[in-house]
Parts: structure tokens; sequence; C-alpha cells
């Protein structure tokens, strides 16, 4: 049941090897892929993944880096996109105040539509947030007031009061390699408080190799080295944890199982 819920497979660093790298996952026991995608010009490789991988699933989205170049993305492309059978989620959007590559309102506008396609489409919103909780914590509940949407945040590193604050608004709540970080002593911490069936982990391939492949590119098979030391944290088994963050992936992202 492991699943790397993020990955780019389509990126610089895995796509030229994309065969080889899903082997070696899959070697690793890894039985499902979320293949990410940051702008509209990526979706039809992206989906075409989908297509020829039969455990990997699409999503469609734009990026806060690529909001400026999207600004006039209407809700209705979006849409549009999420209608291919091996479309799962909408995103990765959200905000990014710590590059600031785009301008904060056109982010803050981009997100709220893929927030409204969500809504719309029943499909889960994948997040990124940096160094913009007050502001992402502030639309979420905005846009929850206006009609509740499936959502998690991606690659959590986030202070536990916001991570607080989002699960009690119903998110979920995904863990990348970072957590094995040593420097990661606080995101450690709340790593334990993520209620069971809230908790998913990914890699964020071809970024953010965890520990013990620091340096190296990373590549989905290395979400087994995140979630065996997440199930220790938590005083769990690595082989517990993976039916359990299988089954929180498979009931927040419903159209795969079709």
């Amino acid at each position: 049941m492991l699943i790397d819920s993020h990955c780019h497979l389509n990126y610089k660093g895995l796509v030229e090897h994309q065969g080889e790298i899903l082997t070696r996952a899959r070697e690793r026991g890894v039985r499902g892929f979320l293949n990410i995608s940051t702008r509209q010009s990526e979706w039809d490789a992206v989906i075409a993944t989908a297509h020829r991988e039969p455990d990997v699933w699409a999503s469609v989205g734009i990026h806060p880096h690529e909001a400026d170049s999207h600004a006039d993305l209407g809700a209705g492309v979006l849409s549009a996109a999420t209608h291919d059978a091996r479309v799962i989620a909408i995103g990765e959007t959200g905000l990014d105040y710590f590059y600031d590559h785009s301008d904060r309102q056109v982010q803050q506008a981009l997100f709220r539509t893929h927030i409204g396609v969500a809504r719309e489409t029943g499909l889960p919103l994948v997040i990124h947030t940096r160094d913009a909780e007050d502001d992402t914590l502030r639309i979420l509940a905005d846009e929850m007031g206006k009609g509740a949407f499936p959502a998690l945040i991606h690659c959590f590193t986030a202070t536990a009061n916001f991570g607080r604050a989002v699960l009690d608004l119903g998110l979920t709540i995904s863990l990348s390699g970072i957590v094995t970080f040593k420097n990661a002593k606080d995101l450690q911490a709340f790593a334990v408080e993520i209620p069971e069936d809230r908790l998913l982990v990914e890699t964020d391939a071809p970024f953010l190799a965890p520990i013990p492949h620091r340096g190296k590119t990373c590549e989905p098979a290395f979400v087994a080295d995140t979630l065996a030391f997440v199930a220790g944290l938590r005083g769990t088994s690595a082989e517990a944890l993976s039916e359990t963050t299988g089954a929180n992936f498979r009931a927040l992202f419903g159209k795969a199982a079709l």
C-alpha cells in the first residue's frame, strides 16, 4: 500500500530515466505514484505518463511560482483538464512568499481559482505553502465558509500551530524527506501529533532526498525511507504505517480507485 503521494516524474533528473526509476520504486514496495504538474505546459506530458503507467496518476494545476504567467487561467480550462480519467487531483497550487517569483495578489487569486475547481469537481487540492501561513490559512478558512472541499498540505514544513489549524479545517498533511533532517526537530515533534487518518508520505522527487540519500537526486523509491523514519517517530512499524497511509491516500483521492 506504500504510495508516493507527490512526485514530479516529468522533471529533469527523473524523466530521462523514468522507467528505471519507477522500477526501482516498485522493487522497494511502492505501489502508486501521484505525478504532480506545476504549469499548464506540463499537463499533457504528466497525464500521458499516467496513461502509460497503470500505477501512476496525474494532477493538473499551477504552482505559485508560475502564477504570473497563468494569471488569466480560467476555472473552465482547469476544470476541463480534470475530466481525464487519470487526473485525480488539483494542483499543486498555493502561496510562496519565500521566493516571491509571482505577485502575491496573483498567487492568491489563482489559489482561489483552484479551490473553486476542487469544490466543483470534488477532487482534492494539493497545496504548497511557504512563508505564507497567515494568508494560506485566511484563504482556506474563507473558502471553506463558502463550501467544503478536500485538500492536503504537501511537504509540510510549517509551524505546529498552522498544522493544527489546517487539521481543524479538515485537511490532510503529507510529510516529505525533510522530516528526516537532523535540524527538523520541531517538524518531527509535530509528525507524532498528526491523526492517523490524516497522514500521507511523499518524496517531492526530484527534490528533498531524505536521509540516507541527502545530496542525491531524490526519486520515488526513497519514500520508503521517509515512511520508515516517520514510523519510528510514531512508535509503529513501517508495514503498519504503509497500510495506513495507503488507505488514507485512497480515501482522499477517491478517483484513484476507479
